[in-house]
């Protein structure tokens, strides 16, 4: 198969090189269970108060339950970052920075109609994608590539919305910017959902530190994001910290078969303040 948007490989440093191989390489159930649940493959966490019932009843089907009630919340958490992208139209062309498996690129074909450019260093996430884009029949408007989200190759003013689905802590934000700004039309939107440390706890916590370990990212500071976005001519519109309303999401998660070992960190890194989870959106000007 030929991978959309490989003639030149994308990869800019052995540490981009490490990062593709963990995607490539990576079948983690709390990924594709929750994704076999309606097709809709996430590759991010959840928001809103969760359903706790979901913990009672027959045992033998308690991980249905839990896994559909894991998959709802991180479907909200999409559906949140969609309506900050803006009024767009199925004319317009938009592009799902750090793509995965495709989940949000087809939640907004889905909510639009618009045209959907996904980028990725996983050759692996690249040709699910694609195969999904294919099942679904929409393979002429929502297409996969495998391309650096820091040079994407893309023409200037190409896009009137982008946006980052917890990707951003893969890269320098000071390269990821001056790309957004070029690509984008004047006026587009600019979306993030991210994990950042908090600057006023100081450097990052022991259990931020071992977030970083485990995905193998480096989590920015608070400050950097609006820092990076000013010096780009991306002015922020709308700023929701989702710290709380991630909670629920992770203490399920936490009881679930599907349990990474990663919960108690980030639980503790939410709830001692030193970590935060939160929503940015900006324009171009």
């Amino acid at each position: 198969m030929t991978v959309q948007g490989a003639a030149t490989h994308p990869l800019r440093s052995l540490y981009q090189k490490s990062v593709a191989n963990y995607w490539n390489e990576e079948k983690n159930p709390v990924n594709l269970r929750l994704g076999e649940v309606d097709g809709i493959y996430h590759h991010h966490y959840g928001v809103g108060e969760a359903d706790w019932s979901v913990l009672e009843g027959p045992e033998e089907t308690r991980q249905e339950r839990l896994t559909a009630e894991l998959h709802r919340l991180e479907c909200a958490q999409a559906d949140l970052l969609m309506t900050h992208l803006g009024d767009l139209t199925p004319e317009d062309r938009v592009m799902d920075s750090g793509s995965g498996r495709g989940g949000s690129s087809f939640v907004a074909h889905s909510r639009f109609g618009c045209r959907v450019d996904g980028v990725s260093i996983s050759e692996t996430q690249v040709e699910f994608a694609n195969g999904q884009a294919r099942e679904r029949g929409v393979e002429d408007k929502v297409r996969f590539h495998l391309r650096n989200m820091l040079d994407t190759g893309f023409e200037s003013g190409a896009f009137q919305a982008i946006w980052n689905n917890e990707s951003t802590m893969y890269v320098d934000l000071s390269l990821l910017f001056p790309e957004y700004a070029r690509l984008l039309a004047h006026g587009g939107r600019y979306v993030t959902i991210t994990g950042c440390y908090n600057d006023a706890y100081g450097l990052p916590s022991r259990a931020v530190s071992e977030i970083n370990a485990h995905y193998i990212c480096s989590i920015h500071p608070r400050s950097r994001y609006f820092k990076e976005m000013a010096a780009n001519r991306l002015v922020p519109v709308s700023v929701v910290d989702l710290t709380e309303a991630t909670i629920p999401y992770w203490e399920l998660r936490a009881r679930s078969p599907l349990a990474t070992g990663i919960e108690k960190a980030f639980l503790e890194a939410y709830k001692d303040g030193s970590f935060q989870y939160l929503l940015i959106a900006a324009d171009k000007v």
